[in-house]
C-alpha cells in the first residue's frame, strides 16, 4: 500500500494537496504524520522525515520502497499509476491548461502564501483585512486566482475547475482555505467554488481531522506586526 508522510493537517498546505488527491480519488494509502516541532537539523521532525526524504520535507509518498517527494511529483506519479482515476482532464488541451495552472500554483502566489499561512482552525478576517490593505502582492495574487478560476469554471461548466475533480482542484484546495479563513474579498463565482471544494469528501475529511488535532489556539500574536 502507498504510504504518505505529511505534516500537521492544520498548517501543512503542501501535505494537504496529495492527501486530498488520494482521498478524493478513492486511492487507498497509509497516512504517516510527522508533527511539526522545529525545522532545525536536529529536530524530531527533520530526523523522522530525513529517513525517507533527503530533502527533509513533507509530503513524501512511498510506494514499495520508492520515495517520491514534492507534491507535484507525487501527483504526476499517482496519475500515471492510477490512469483509470482520470486525475488530469481527458482532453489534451484541457490537460495542458490544467498542468499550467497547477505549475503556477506550485511556483507562484508567494505573497498570498507568505502573508496568509494556512491555519484551518482559525478565523482571521481582521488579519485578512490588514493584509489586504497593506500588501499589494496579496491583492495581485488573489485577483489573478479569481480571474483564473472564473474563466475555467465558465469554460468547463463546473462544478470543479475542469468540470470533474482533477489534480488542479486538489492543488488549489489550500488556497480556498486561505481565502475563506482570512475573509479575502473575491467574486461570487469564486466564493461558490470555494464552498463546493470545502464540501468535497476528501477536503471535508482533511478539515475535520485538522480541527481535531488540538484545541483552538488564538493566532493574534504571530500577526501583530502586520497591524
Amino acid at each position: 500500500m502507498l504510504a504518505l508522510y505529511i505534516g500537521n493537517k492544520n498548517y501543512s498546505s503542501w501535505s494537504m494537496r496529495p492527501w486530498v488527491l488520494l482521498k478524493q480519488a478513492g486511492i487507498p494509502f497509509e497516512e504517516r504524520m510527522v508533527r511539526f516541532d522545529s525545522f532545525e537539523g536536529d529536530s524530531r521532525f527533520k530526523n523522522e522525515v530525513l529517513k525517507v526524504n533527503p530533502a527533509g520535507r513533507v509530503p513524501v509518498l512511498v510506494d514499495e520502497g520508492l520515495a517520491i517527494w514534492d507534491s507535484l511529483a507525487i501527483a504526476e506519479y499517482v496519475a500515471e499509476k492510477f490512469p483509470d482515476r482520470q486525475l488530469w482532464p481527458r482532453d489534451a488541451k484541457a490537460r495542458a491548461r490544467a498542468r499550467s495552472v497547477v505549475a503556477e500554483m506550485h511556483s507562484g502566489f508567494g505573497a498570498l502564501r507568505s502573508h496568509c499561512p494556512m491555519n484551518i482552525e482559525a478565523s482571521l478576517p481582521q488579519v485578512g483585512a490588514v493584509v489586504w490593505r497593506d500588501q499589494a502582492g496579496v491583492r495581485s495574487d488573489v485577483q489573478r486566482i479569481g480571474e483564473m478560476w472564473t474563466g475555467l469554471l465558465q469554460q468547463h461548466g463546473g462544478p470543479m475547475l475542469f468540470g470533474d475533480f482533477t489534480i488542479a482542484d486538489a492543488f488549489y484546495a489550500p488556497v480556498c482555505m486561505r481565502i475563506r479563513n482570512y475573509g479575502l474579498p473575491v467574486p461570487g463565482a469564486v466564493t461558490d467554488y470555494i464552498r463546493r471544494v470545502c464540501a468535497l469528501p476528501g477536503v471535508k475529511a482533511w478539515m475535520d481531522e485538522a480541527l481535531a488535532e488540538h484545541d483552538f489556539v488564538a493566532m493574534d500574536e504571530p500577526y501583530r506586526a502586520a497591524r
